[in-house]
């Protein structure tokens, strides 16, 4: 069975309606606002109330680098959940939104697969609970006001040719990443260049996965630099005067979606930022409520722990207040002897010397997060061709690094598959974890830069384009230089040439870019040819989504 038919042969049984879900996770009958009888959102009242509440246990998991082969993160977190619940565990999932992007383009969701799932998955994966349409709206509605701006007098003195601010959205559309607006003569406004960023690695994305409350996420709507005058001064929303207007278009948006696992573990779905072009983290709130809420709550990062993880680290737990317990990084054998060197179509075939070599991927997403002081364990995602042998080897070389790998079948089982990881887990997070930080915030962003470059990737320099040494130099003189680095780079590879798999070392990140994101908190830093709009494959999974008279959607993974 496909994970859409094992999801609705269930949802038609099994779920149970969310006022139940929610009382059973510690949630009163009016802390919720019901959309429809299985999702609901947490209100603002709930959310104060559970500020005031002990945190629980914190375990986030990442994973290596994605390959064609697949990894299975998403329904390692649902299967663990349901496991930890199992074992006697209040275990809470914080997780991501999915975006139109994947789902429409390359065959990917955000609720896991098999028995390990989050339901309802149509829903889930396509308009949910509005979510991505608020933020898409409030984004188009920012960059209209600041046009009309422009057209009425222009009292800010905005540059046109130095527009930072964006367009979006929610679908991968090439055609959009370079426009040219206000054609038509001079009423049809002030011609420029534009573009589209897709919704999830817009700044007002981020902004919401890393405000506090309303009052915070106002704040930060604030500082969003929207771009420069013609004597080079940041310009703010702030300044353009309608903070209130984009925060009320998120009023909505910025209550966690709460839904359940097939097994009816709670699971709180909020933001869903690329981890590739953005931080790649849900949102504070919803993590806050998981702690709250849960002995355990389990959440996830973006792509491979270079990418998600590391920003989570660095960027998110700063401003959640909270560091994990324990990292669980998510393997297979298939996907590690893919970056062994296999091809796709030998991948079924037992390969223990491709698998050895392939181990350097996972080897180095160990030692990164055990840099950062917290417990590891390694789930590894079973396929029926995993032979014995190479289930023990992944297990014997992780145990060399001391490190516990546990062989995980929730995408077949369930809870049932995820049992001994759930156990392992809970020792990990017994342990002592000394969290320390990869770099201070108050040395260069060059040395930050660098500190990732090297320590975390294994690369040996950093490359500046001309444009991203001329962004550099606007940077340090408005004093943003000591701000958080995110990094947009290639999920393939540590560095940022997708074809170099493995571990690669002694290469040169090439930073194309550097944008100032005052409201999220970080600079993002442009490398190689990272792109904020993706495009369609060839053969998008479009096509094969279909719904009959009824209203039944199939081909959805």
């Amino acid at each position: 069975m496909s994970d859409i038919d094992i999801a609705q042969a269930n949802e038609k049984n099994e779920m149970q309606p969310i006022a139940q879900v929610a009382s059973a996770a510690g949630l009163q009958a009016d802390e919720i606002e019901q959309y429809g009888p299985y999702k609901a959102k947490i209100t603002f009242a709930a959310q104060k109330r559970l500020a005031q509440k002990p945190q629980g246990k914190l375990v986030l998991v990442t994973a290596i680098n994605p390959t064609p082969a697949g990894e299975g993160k998403s329904t390692i977190v649902v299967g663990l959940g349901d496991a930890l619940r199992k074992i006697g565990k209040k275990a809470v999932l914080a997780l991501r939104e999915p975006s139109l992007g994947p789902v429409m383009g390359m065959k990917g969701g955000a609720t896991g697969g098999g028995y390990a799932q989050v339901v309802p998955m149509e829903d889930i994966n396509l308009h949910f609970t509005g979510d991505m349409h608020a933020l898409t709206c409030a984004v188009d509605t920012l960059a209209a006001l600041i046009d009309n701006h422009m057209q009425q007098g222009n009292q800010l003195n905005l540059d046109p040719r130095r527009i930072s601010w964006k367009r979006g959205l929610d679908i991968n559309d090439r055609a959009l990443r370079n426009i040219v607006i206000g054609m038509g003569g001079p009423y049809q406004g002030v011609p420029r260049e534009d573009g589209f960023d897709i919704t999830v690695a817009s700044e007002l994305m981020a902004v919401l996965c890393l405000a506090s409350d309303l009052h915070d996420l106002k704040e930060r709507i604030g500082r969003i630099v929207i771009g420069f005058s013609y004597d080079r001064k940041p310009v703010t929303v702030a300044q353009l005067g309608v903070t209130g207007a984009i925060a009320a278009l998120l009023k909505d948006a910025a209550k966690p979606n709460l839904v359940q696992t097939l097994e009816h573990t709670p699971t709180i779905i909020h933001g869903g930022p690329f981890a590739n072009i953005a931080h790649g983290c849900n949102s504070v709130l919803a993590t806050r409520a998981a702690l709250a809420l849960g002995d355990i709550a389990v959440t996830e990062a973006g792509f491979g722990a270079d990418l998600g993880a590391e920003k989570f680290m660095d960027i998110k737990a700063p401003v959640l207040g909270k560091t994990p317990d324990a990292v669980v990084i998510v393997a297979t054998v298939r996907a590690l002897k893919y970056n062994g060197g296999v091809p796709l179509k030998e991948l079924g075939t037992e390969n223990l010397a491709a698998l050895r070599a392939g181990f350097a991927n996972l080897n180095r997403h160990i030692d990164n997060m055990q840099h950062y002081g917290v417990p590891v364990v390694v789930a590894i995602n079973a396929f029926t061709k995993d032979t014995d042998a190479e289930i023990k080897l992944v297990q014997e070389l992780c145990a060399a690094k001391g490190v516990q790998a546990v062989n995980t079948t929730v995408w077949a089982d369930g809870s049932a598959g995820g049992l001994e990881l759930a156990q392992a887990v809970v020792t990990a997070t017994e342990q002592p974890s000394t969290f320390k930080p990869l770099y201070a915030l108050d040395t260069s962003l060059q040395d930050k830069l660098a500190t990732i470059v090297q320590n975390v990737y294994g690369g040996s320099k950093v490359e500046f384009s001309h444009q991203a040494s001329i962004n550099l130099k606007v940077i340090k003189k408005n004093g943003w230089d000591k701000l958080p680095v995110c990094v947009a780079k290639t999920q393939y590879s540590f560095s940022d040439d997708a074809t170099k798999l493995g571990a690669p070392t002694d290469f040169t990140i090439h930073v194309s870019e550097i944008v100032p994101k005052l409201g999220a908190g970080f600079l993002v830093v442009k490398t190689g040819a990272i792109l904020t709009m993706p495009g369609l494959p060839k053969v998008p999974a479009a096509q094969n989504i279909d719904v009959d008279d009824d209203g039944v959607i199939s081909g959805l993974f």
